[in-house]
């Protein structure tokens, strides 16, 4: 199979159903479900969604776009951070699914083995797609996965502590720091974010990074400290917590929910738990920008979902494709980001998103300026992910300046290529 490393074989075949179980068992005991030899008129499917809720949600959304093709959907779900390894032991023994669902990020490293189709070679319809979208399910030029719909980041505020204080929605830097300020007191925080040394403070880093001019092809090109001082600014200032070095975005939601932070950067994946409660009334603003009238520049974020090659039974593809066009579908595209309140990724389904949803529009409107991780690097993202990790947590914590952090963050991402 394309996506074994140090071996590149075209085709895919399949095994007799027995191997192909006893494989699975051995190399992934406990989890649900193996893709060996698949009944006639199945379409196979490994995502993410081990959530019940979430599990039953796809399901139904599934057998909707099956039914009408005599289709049969079935779901193979494994946590999030264990997709790509899972993909991989199931392309060893030649049992990878017909749908291959993975966090956006991760995509590079399969299409770059040749192991995936071009949606545009098998009629997946990817017209009136964002250009955000598009970005984030694309390799090197070539789309080769499709989102149903997406995220990003945005500011979140405390409604009444910002009235109480007189204090609109800052829109640039200088009005978030003066805003920080302004809101901090007592055990409350004017402002939170993550900055942990992994993939959710990386997530958050990236809009006042980018933002600011930062390339992460060229990490020390001098303007991304800005973004760095920022952060360190909010920090010294005493207007965000120390313990941002130490927090996800979970962490930042509960400070913020229990009213010990006026505002945080924050995703569309909180709103449930936002909702839920009742101490705190919550909007969504833009993420603000070093200069006012500038775009901000937030990271996509979303699974994409793929189409893996299978030569010696085309027929599994061409029932994959049927499914994946349904599921795109501008009514289901709309239905199901209003499930899970992500962005869906056809223009005319997000503009109905924020019609629909008018205190998410934020987030509508920034992912139409959002970008790809993955875009400039491709497979080199989890080193340079890595790299301004380090930068942000050594400014934090006092051990360099920005412009040091940055510099061995660029000489770390280099070394690491």
């Amino acid at each position: 199979m394309p996506f074994l490393a140090g071996r590149i074989r075209t085709g895919r075949g399949r095994v007799p159903a027995l191997a192909a179980t006893l494989a699975c068992a051995l190399v992934a005991p406990g989890l649900n479900g193996c893709a060996a030899e698949p009944e006639p008129g199945t379409v196979t499917v490994l995502n993410s969604a081990t959530d019940t809720a979430e599990h039953t949600a796809n399901q139904r959304f599934f057998d909707r776009c099956g039914k009408p093709f005599g289709l049969r959907v079935e779901q193979i779900s494994v946590p999030a951070d264990q997709i790509a390894s899972k993909a991989l032991r199931m392309a060893s023994s030649d049992s990878l699914t017909d749908i291959l669902e993975l966090d956006g990020s991760e995509l590079p490293q399969f299409a770059q083995t040749e192991g995936l189709r071009p949606l545009d070679d098998v009629g997946v319809d990817t017209s009136g797609l964002s250009a955000s979208a598009k970005s984030l399910g694309s390799y090197d030029g070539t789309q080769y996965g499709i989102a149903r719909s997406v995220n990003s980041l945005a500011l979140i505020y405390n409604t009444e502590l910002l009235k109480d204080a007189g204090v609109a929605p800052p829109t640039t830097w200088k009005e978030l720091r003066a805003a920080a300020k302004k809101l901090t007191a007592g055990d409350t925080y004017g402002m939170a974010f993550s900055a942990s040394p992994n993939a959710d403070g990386v997530y958050q880093f990236l809009p006042f990074f980018w933002s600011a001019g930062g390339d992460e092809t060229e990490i020390d090109n001098g303007k991304g400290e800005a973004a760095l001082q920022l952060w360190k600014d909010l920090v010294t200032d005493g207007s965000a917590s120390r313990s941002v070095v130490n927090w996800n975005q979970q962490d930042v939601n509960d400070q913020f929910v229990a009213g010990r932070a006026a505002m945080m950067i924050n995703g569309p994946w909180q709103v449930p738990v936002l909702s839920a409660q009742k101490d705190v009334d919550w909007a969504v603003a833009s993420i603000p920008v070093p200069e006012a009238g500038n775009p901000a520049v937030p990271p996509i974020g979303g699974t994409v979902m793929a189409v893996p090659k299978n030569d010696e039974d085309p027929a599994r593809e061409k029932n994959a494709v049927k499914v994946l066009n349904c599921l795109n579908s501008e009514k289901n595209q709309l239905q199901w980001g209003a499930s899970v309140n992500n962005v869906p990724t056809r223009a005319t389904a997000a503009q109905a998103y924020a019609k629909q949803n008018p205190k998410l529009t934020a987030f509508a409107e920034l992912v139409t300026t959002a970008r790809s991780r993955t875009a400039k690097v491709g497979t080199g993202w989890p080193v340079v992910g890595d790299a301004l990790a380090g930068a942000f947590q050594s400014v934090l914590t006092g051990r360099t300046s920005p412009e040091q952090a940055l510099h061995r963050a660029q000489q770390q991402a280099s070394a690491g290529k």
